[in-house]
């Protein structure tokens, strides 16, 4: 059986660095109350579009990772985040929970956009970015140990 190629080290920090520059500019709104970041059309337009590139980001860094283990096939995102937690990549409780909810919420933002309110928004924003944030250093981790 052939061996599968190494990880792109290119590819995971050029989505890192993605990563962390959708955190960035997410957190500038972690400031605002829910009428202030209701005031702009633009808050929610830029909040949608960083955190629409990080849960991308996300998915990709899990899927090539999960790409080069033998016979592990994701075929959905939530397979993605299920995977990582039980191969070791993520602590379980990260997969399990907010790697997981990630997923789903990938999947809202593609699939039923118009249905994502500017409260619920302005909520993860709030509330979720140290769960965004996680995923982040667990990718740092792995690329320091495996590259």
């Amino acid at each position: 059986m052939p061996s599968r190629p190494p990880l792109d080290r290119a590819k995971i920090e050029r989505l890192l660095l993605l990563i962390e520059e959708s955190l960035q500019s997410l957190g500038r709104f972690k400031s605002q109350s829910l009428a202030d970041f209701e005031s702009s059309r633009d808050n929610f337009r830029i909040a949608s579009f960083d955190l629409h590139q990080f849960l991308e980001a996300v998915m990709d860094i899990g899927s090539h990772v999960l790409s080069r283990i033998p016979g592990v096939r994701p075929e959905r995102y939530k397979d993605i985040a299920r995977l990582l937690g039980e191969h070791g990549i993520v602590p379980r409780e990260c997969a399990d929970g907010p790697l997981l909810k990630m997923a789903g919420y990938r999947n809202r933002m593609v699939h039923f956009d118009d249905e994502i309110s500017i409260r619920e928004l302005h909520g993860i924003i709030q509330n979720d970015l140290s769960d965004l944030e996680t995923f982040s250093r667990h990718a740092k981790l792995l690329l320091a140990q495996t590259l």
